[in-house]
């Protein structure tokens, strides 16, 4: 029966579809990413954690020559995948900007990337698809799913206007987690 099946065209035109359903398949959703952990362990900046209290002033004020100080921070929420860690915005003695992932933990994923978005972090389903509606900067693909990592912030991009970073899937439009960066005493 399956050798007179395999002798016919029809047969192998669904053998073909069936094949490259499943190649393309494979190639968009990427399961084994499931499976797959990337640590990275990158030099953060000597700027101190984050204190508790009142805020400071805005991140753009004038950098204190002796060294870096972190000015926004928060710790990231779940939003499609299970993301724990700290994200912390770092004004350098240069007045440059990066942004610190601090103990990120996230799944991993097809086409990840780090945005900076005007959004206001949610939590629920409904939050995860929020960070693309506004303004946002990618600041890179995301390096690894677990570690610490920095990311320059353009010199060009005023950090007063972003409220948050997302751990943001651009396949899928689709936040794995996010963290607010609310201002932080010095």
């Amino acid at each position: 029966m399956i050798r007179r099946l395999l002798t016919r065209p029809a047969a192998w035109a669904v053998i073909l579809l069936i094949g490259a359903g499943s190649a393309v398949g494979l190639y968009w959703f990427q399961p084994w990413r499931l499976f797959t952990t990337t640590t990275v362990v990158e030099q953060l900046s000597s700027a101190s954690p984050p204190a508790t209290g009142a805020p400071s002033s805005p991140a753009s004020a004038p950098a204190s020559p002796s060294g870096p100080a972190v000015v926004r921070a928060g710790t990231f929420v779940t939003h499609e995948h299970s993301t724990t860690g700290t994200a912390r915005l770092v004004r350098n003695a240069d007045g440059s900007h990066q942004l610190e992932l601090v103990g990120l933990d996230t799944s991993d994923g097809p086409d990840l990337r780090i945005w900076l978005t005007d959004q206001n972090v949610r939590t629920g389903s409904a939050a995860w698809r929020v960070f693309d509606d506004g303004r946002h900067v990618e600041l890179g693909r995301l390096k690894g799913n677990r570690g610490d990592q920095v990311y320059p912030v353009p010199d060009d991009i005023d950090v007063r206007d972003y409220r948050s970073v997302s751990v943001w899937c651009k396949r899928f439009s689709v936040s794995f987690g996010a963290a607010p960066l609310a201002s932080v005493a010095s």
